[in-house]
């Protein structure tokens, strides 16, 4: 072998590798979204926060460009088989991604939301639990699933596992006092002579013309319980079922998500949920029930706190399942670890907030022995008391310490301060945004000039000259969840905000108590049901007014400016992109070759509205067509979108690309438009930029100022520090919370509060 060919002179130098090489993530040309030709270098191994106002480009960079490509490229290792299983991912717009590692994201969105979803199920932690009663447990009962609630072996018989049973509130289907023909029919679609109603009362099973007070118990059972069945009315047969019946048929089997709002409201007034009879909420039979270990069932097992289940496993000594119950015993001590101890493995997983979903998904990789995995989060302290962010943190840098990439997406200046290298993005949002203004360690983006580093010392003083209250609401006995019958008023005309550390009860409280009350209008962050056709122009009620003044100025039909309607392209139906289904491989999204992606005919993207195409408007942004349409409805509807702070969103891009606190603000501009006299928001700070909460600010004290209550649920010190009254739950989370500990102005909290947020917000007082 020669010289050349020999394997030594191939290799590095001694003490050198080729994969020295790879220590940091290299982005060149990332153009996804609205980021304009990116590149940067990322260390691996890690602490980088990414930081910049709302629709700077961080989550196009962070998730839309080096986690997709990741996850792409992992899939693509698969065989085509496996691959079209899996969800189809396009690749993102960028030139090159180097030095990629295996991502993982834990982000805020909602786990399991179905009925039969669990902390205890979506961690395994009920899996462990089932194995072990069904090995420890007396009498002995058999196999794991004799314990499983989603199994026709463990789940109770009424219920049929899902703890709760419902039924029909007649009275909010009839008003009694009224015949029919007075319009005793209180269920939509039913009204005097409609379709339904007629059948009703041409059945000649009951009177029409009499009070249903006056029915017989006959006539009763068939106006309401009848079943399905033929009724021979003059010549004609026609099928009749009784009212409750049809309710349940036609209304109660539909997805209630799917259901227009008046239709909403009316199946929540109509249906009463109620704890199952049979098995007390437990979901499980009598057998799994009465097996026990030590005197305690498995059901009261998922009732305790999981800091006390923690304990109760930790006090058991059984040789032959010993292995699973060092594992059980170490994932519930990582939730306590993590700030979730006041949870119970029973909690359905739909009623976890962003934050507390998050969390659960982090326990997932605490203990693994996996290294040089890129970890990506989306706002991790969401949900958290400033009192929780310092312990989120330790497991951020524990992660990184494992020899772990950690890129979080974030705004609290807690947490950049922990960061090895931050990434600042900008200047502005979308199209003012997607530039990189800073990349390198904290100190220098304290001396930067950029927007995040003004901000990272800007406070807000505690107000000394608060607003008068006009009246009070007052909450008795409030018993939800770990409420400890709770009263407490909550003052009118104000700016109320309402404190506590995760798990203390604040949702409990003002969830549980205020929506359903007159005037109350509640602004939160769940997901905004809808297609991909779905955007902020269609959701606010804007396209109406933009597509009649298309109309207007062209001489045509308002319906060809709808791409759900006349004017769609027919080559994509309107959606600007044609999907191939490629069989066993991964299918793909192609831009519509004959609309060019702008979703309508060649004919309707000819008439012009001074000047700009109907899909030229539907590209500007809210601060765009803002200026555009100077004056009307659309204006009007633009304005309170500027006013929430979400200028920067274009009026046709899908809802579902929203984050949480992007859904809660438009949620707020459209509630803006109703004669309200009680906002209640919902951590309305959640993906805020440091300089946008001076905006939020600003925006509340003019709903206040309108005459106005507004009750906030946020932990942003700025916030409370801005407030007129507070109200702290605690003292800590689960059966240490539930207890009002203060009420009072800012300035009273400050001076004499001894709570866990009073010590917090003393000490952001003092750094003012």
């Amino acid at each position: 072998m020669s010289a050349e060919q020999s394997p030594q002179h191939l290799s590095e130098p001694s003490g050198s590798f080729a994969a020295d090489q790879h220590d940091q993530i290299q982005v060149r040309g990332a153009r996804e979204n609205n980021l304009r030709d990116v590149s940067l270098d990322i260390p691996k191994r890690r602490l980088t926060v990414f930081t910049g106002v709302s629709g700077s480009g961080k989550s196009s960079l962070v998730f839309g460009t080096i986690a997709a490509e990741s996850q792409r490229l992992i899939n693509e290792t698969y065989t085509a088989f496996i691959q079209s299983f899996m969800p189809s991912q396009g690749r993102p717009d960028v030139d090159g991604l180097h030095n990629l590692s295996a991502a993982i994201v834990v982000d805020q969105e909602r786990m399991g939301v179905n009925s039969r979803s669990t902390v205890g199920t979506v961690t395994d932690a009920y899996t462990m639990l089932r194995i072990i009663f069904s090995r420890l447990g007396t009498p002995h009962i058999g196999t794991s699933t004799r314990f499983s609630f989603n199994s026709a072996e463990g789940m109770c018989p009424r219920c049929e596992g899902i703890g709760e049973v419902s039924r029909i509130d007649v009275d909010q289907l009839v008003d009694r006092e009224l015949s029919m023909r007075d319009g005793a029919i209180t269920v939509p679609g039913f009204e005097v002579d409609s379709w339904y109603w007629q059948v009703m009362a041409g059945s000649g099973l009951y009177d029409p013309d009499t009070p249903l007070k006056d029915f017989t118990e006959t006539e009763w059972e068939d106006f309401l319980h009848k079943p399905t069945t033929k009724i021979k009315v003059g010549t004609s047969n026609i099928t009749y079922e009784g009212l409750v019946t049809k309710v349940q048929r036609i209304y109660l089997s539909k997805d209630r998500e799917s259901m227009r709002p008046g239709l909403r409201a009316f199946v929540d007034r109509a249906v009463v949920f109620a704890e199952c009879p049979s098995c007390g909420g437990s979901r499980l039979n009598e057998a799994a029930l009465g097996c026990t270990i030590d005197g305690v069932n498995i059901a009261r097992c998922s009732s305790m706190q999981i800091n006390q289940l923690a304990d109760f496993v930790g006090g058991l000594r059984a040789p032959e399942v010993a292995p699973l119950l060092i594992s059980l015993r170490q994932l519930l001590d990582s939730l306590v670890e993590i700030g979730l101890g006041y949870l119970s493995l029973d909690r359905p997983s739909s009623t976890l907030s962003g934050g507390e979903s998050q969390r659960v998904k982090m326990v997932r990789h605490l203990g693994s022995s996996l290294t040089d995995i890129t970890y990506v989060f989306d706002e991790p302290t969401t949900g958290l008391h400033p009192h929780d962010i310092q312990r989120m943190n330790a497991l951020l840098l524990r992660l990184r310490d494992k020899g772990n990439t950690v890129l979080v997406v974030e705004h609290k200046p807690e947490v950049i301060a922990i960061a090895d290298h931050v990434v600042d993005l900008g200047p502005g949002a979308g199209t003012d945004g997607g530039r990189i203004c800073y990349a390198g360690p904290l100190d220098g983006l304290r001396t930067s000039g950029t927007l995040t580093g003004r901000h990272l010392e800007h406070h807000v003083g505690p107000k000394v000259s608060v607003r008068r209250p006009t009246g009070r609401l007052s909450i008795a006995g409030a018993k939800l969840h770990n409420l400890q019958d709770v009263h407490v008023d909550i003052p009118t005309g104000v700016l109320t905000v309402v404190t506590g550390v995760a798990g203390s009860g604040k949702s409990s409280l003002i969830h549980g108590s205020l929506p359903g009350r007159e005037g109350v209008v509640v602004a939160d962050q769940t997901p905004i049901r809808g297609s991909r056709r779905s955007n902020p122009a269609t959701y606010t009620g804007l396209l109406g007014p933009i597509r009649n003044a298309f109309a207007k100025a062209n001489g045509v039909k308002p319906a060809l400016f709808s791409a759900n309607s006349a004017g769609a392209c027919p080559n994509c139906n309107g959606l600007g992109l044609v999907y191939t289904d490629l069989a066993m491989m991964a299918g793909v999204a192609s831009v519509c070759e004959e609309c060019g992606g702008k979703r309508f005919t060649a004919e309707v993207l000819g008439y012009r509205l001074r000047g700009r195409s109907i899909s030229d408007v539907l590209d500007m942004s809210i601060a765009e067509a803002h200026t555009f349409f100077p004056s009307g409805q659309a204006e009007v509807i633009l304005g309170r979108l500027n006013d929430v702070g979400l200028g920067y969103l274009r009026l046709g891009q899908p809802l579902t690309t929203l984050s949480g606190g992007e859904r809660q603000r438009l949620k707020l501009a459209i509630h803006m438009a109703e004669r309200a006299a009680i906002y209640v928001l919902d951590e309305p700070t959640t993906g805020l930029h440091l300089a946008d909460v001076d905006q939020l600010l600003a925006l509340l004290d003019r709903l206040v100022d309108a005459g106005n209550t507004v009750v906030v649920i946020e932990h942003h010190l700025a916030v409370m520090a801005h407030a007129d009254w507070l109200i702290d739950l605690g003292p800590g989370g689960g059966q240490e919370g539930g207890r009002v500990i203060f009420t009072g102005t800012p300035a009273e909290m400050v001076a004499e509060g001894d709570t866990r947020t009073a010590t917090h917000l003393r000490s952001y007082a003092r750094r003012g």
